[in-house]
């Protein structure tokens, strides 16, 4: 089943999580598709399922993110004799912060010309300054399509701020024992929510202790693989992707657990809970390890500029499907295209230019920050 790890101590990388992390952006963007491109839950009813499910993809970058972290750590630990706090929050800052604030600012800007496409409220500035825009959502609402994708990134940076202290400080034994309170903590809030039901979205999908169930779960991954792979076959691993994707749907269709308006019971809702963590670590487990001869270097690209990818996609939706509304109108009609086929070429075209747009900002942004990390960094990984 697992098998050490072949990569050298100072170095760990694995392509083909890059291209899970991709396949998490890509289940993102069909969520917001619907924000933008109208979808009948009775006339496209599966188009409406797969759309709806895809907000799933959020809680892979969670425990993608809190397994690489914690692997990291760990190996800088074994490589230097200790976890050095400062240089991971110099990593996490010159990674995330650069890129984050460009956007969320750059679109708070760019809303004094172009209404609705981010905010002109100086609480919500505070609010995501301070990572705690998700917060901001729970109590106040959504903002604008372009922003609110940026609330997730509010909800790592609440977990890291102690991680690395907890592994200093405590080592492996303080990793789990907060990652097993932190689970316990996600299904309290879960089953409360489920309790005091009420009409419309209610905040639970932006809720850091409803999250921290996938960090915690990727944190203790990490700490019982010991820096292990993972070596099923391919049907195994086929296997386990769509058990992973089955779950979703059964969290989604058989206990109506689903990203926003969430009705379930309380047992319902912490059923549907367990089914999406269960199906993100069995999607998780089913690529570690994979052969890099297996792993499309073109995907795993698209992985490395996910970052960008995910804070611009649905900054690009609005060009194209509100700005460039008539445009787009005018050339799918020259094509002879019905709205199906409009909307379909549309969304092409919003993930074409996302990938050019992201693929700009890592070459010619997002690198020089990059290049600043490595400075810092101990365990070489991906960038």
């Amino acid at each position: 089943m697992i098998e050490p790890s072949r990569q050298q101590a100072k170095r760990y990388y694995r392509p083909e999580l890059d291209v899970l992390r991709f396949l998490a952006f890509l289940a993102v963007f069909a969520f917001h598709r619907m924000d933008y491109v109208p979808t009948d839950p009775v006339k496209d009813l599966w188009v409406y399922r797969v759309c709806t499910v895809g907000a799933f993809g959020v809680p892979v970058f969670f425990l993608l993110s809190a397994f690489l972290i914690t692997e990291l750590l760990l190996r800088e630990e074994a490589e230097t004799g200790q976890i050095h706090v400062r240089a991971f929050y110099v990593r996490r800052i010159l990674r995330i912060w650069p890129l984050y604030f460009a956007v969320f600012f750059g679109l708070a800007l760019l809303n004094r010309f172009v209404p609705g496409v981010g905010t002109d409220n100086p609480l919500a500035w505070l609010a995501f300054t301070f990572f705690s825009g998700n917060w901001y959502i729970t109590f106040k609402g959504w903002i604008a399509g372009s922003v609110d994708p940026l609330w997730s990134i509010s909800v790592e940076e609440q977990f890291y701020l102690l991680v690395p202290v907890l592994a200093a400080w405590g080592g492996r034994k303080a990793l789990a024992v907060t990652s097993y309170g932190c689970l316990a903590g996600a299904y309290i809030a879960v089953f409360l929510y489920g309790l005091h039901r009420s009409p419309g979205d209610h905040g639970e999908w932006t809720n850091s202790f409803v999250h921290f169930q996938f960090f915690a779960a990727g944190t203790l991954i990490a700490l019982v693989l010991r820096g292990r792979l993972i070596t099923w076959s391919a049907p195994v691993r086929l296997l386990g992707m769509a058990t992973g994707i089955a779950c979703w749907f059964g969290a989604m269709l058989g206990f109506q657990v689903q990203s926003w308006e969430p009705q379930p019971t309380a047992g319902g809702s912490v059923a549907g809970w367990l089914l999406i963590l269960l199906g993100t670590c069995l999607m998780f487990l089913s690529m570690l390890g994979m052969s890099e001869h297996h792993v499309p270097k073109a995907l795993a690209y698209l992985g490395r500029i996910s970052y960008g990818l995910y804070l611009f996609h649905s900054f690009v939706f609005f060009l194209v499907f509100e700005q460039a509304k008539s445009l787009l109108n005018r050339v799918a009609a020259s094509l002879g295209m019905r709205e199906m086929g409009r909307n379909a070429f549309g969304t092409i075209v919003v993930l074409v230019l996302s990938v050019v747009v992201a693929h700009l900002s890592y070459r010619y942004f997002e690198s020089f920050f990059l290049k600043l990390k490595r400075r810092f960094t101990l365990v070489q990984a991906r960038d």
